[in-house]
């Protein structure tokens, strides 16, 4: 007597000799694991297309390192602090004596 094959869920049947045997348990870790991949790369396409997302993550990004700087060198953060306001007062004044002179 012949042994029949194991029908397979596409409806002819016969499924394929190689074709490997899994449990449910595999099958359902595979799908959860799927699910978790798309989750992540829908999370990475979402993240690309919000600017303000990224630009309030740009923001603490840059926080965090400005609170690192002041914690960890505190006078390299005051020599940067002063010369950003030298940057700032500078650029004022040029604009200044520049619109004065139109």
């Amino acid at each position: 007597m012949m042994s029949e094959a194991p029908k397979t869920a596409g409806g002819s049947g016969t499924a394929p000799a190689d074709a490997p045997q899994r449990s449910k348990a595999e099958l359902l870790a595979d799908i959860e694991k799927n699910r978790a991949d798309l989750r992540a790369t829908l999370d990475a396409i979402e993240f690309k297309l919000n600017l303000p997302k990224q630009a309030r993550h740009a923001a603490h990004r840059v926080k965090s390192r400005v609170n690192r700087l002041r914690h960890d060198n505190p006078v390299v953060f005051g020599t940067v602090v002063a010369g950003a306001v030298a940057a700032v007062g500078a650029a004022a004044v040029l604009g200044f004596r520049f619109a004065a002179k139109k």
